[in-house]
C-alpha cells in the first residue's frame, strides 16, 4: 500500500480546482497549472479534499498512485507559496547579474554566458547567491540544474555553482616532493 497515496491533498479556501477526465487545472494566487494524469489512478474532490485512488489493483496503478499524489500536492502548494531555488557560485571574477529574462553569468570563460530564463521562473542575484522562483517545482529545478551544469562545483577549491544545501566533499591537492 502506498503509504503518500492514502493521504488526501488538502486544498486551501483560496485554490480552485478544476477535473476533467484524466485533466487536472488548479488555479491559486500566483497562477495557474494544469496536468494530464494517466488513467491508472482516480482523481475525485470531496470536501476541499484531493483524493487520488488506483482504478485497478495491477502493479502499475500502485506504483503511479503516490507519484500522482505528490505531483497534485506539488501543484496545490506552487500556486499558493510557490518554490525556490538557492545557488552560490564562488571563483575568483565569477559574477551573476539579472538583466529582463536573462540571467548573465560570468565564471572564468573567455565570454558571458547569457542564460535566457523560461516563463514561469524568475531570478535575483544577492552577493553570490542566484535565487530561482517559480510556480512549477518540477521547472525551477530544472532551471536550477541547468544553471549548475554551467559550471559545476570542483573538488579541490571549490570553485563553481551549487545548491545551496549540497555539500563539496573536498579532496587535499597535490602533496609535492618529500
Amino acid at each position: 500500500m502506498s503509504r503518500i497515496g492514502k493521504n488526501p491533498v488538502v486544498v486551501p479556501d483560496k485554490v480552485n480546482v478544476a477535473i476533467d477526465g484524466f485533466h487536472v487545472s488548479i488555479k491559486g494566487p500566483k497562477g495557474e497549472l494544469a496536468a494530464e494524469f494517466t488513467e491508472h489512478v482516480k482523481i475525485e474532490m470531496k470536501d476541499k479534499e484531493l483524493i487520488v485512488t488506483p482504478a485497478n489493483e495491477s502493479n502499475l496503478s500502485r506504483s503511479l498512485w503516490g507519484t500522482t499524489r505528490s505531483l497534485l500536492n506539488n501543484m496545490v502548494v506552487g500556486v499558493t507559496e510557490g518554490f525556490q531555488r538557492n545557488l552560490e557560485f564562488n571563483g575568483v571574477g565569477y559574477k551573476a547579474v539579472v538583466k529582463g529574462k536573462v540571467l548573465e553569468l560570468n565564471l572564468g570563460y573567455s565570454h558571458p554566458i547569457n542564460y535566457d530564463l523560461p516563463e514561469g521562473v524568475t531570478a535575483k542575484v544577492n552577493k553570490n547567491t542566484i535565487e530561482l522562483f517559480g510556480i512549477d517545482k518540477a521547472q525551477v529545478g530544472q532551471v536550477a540544474a541547468k544553471v549548475r551544469s554551467f559550471r559545476p562545483p570542483e573538488p579541490y577549491k571549490g570553485k563553481g555553482i551549487k545548491y545551496a544545501e549540497e555539500h563539496i566533499i573536498r579532496k587535499a591537492g597535490k602533496s609535492g616532493a618529500k
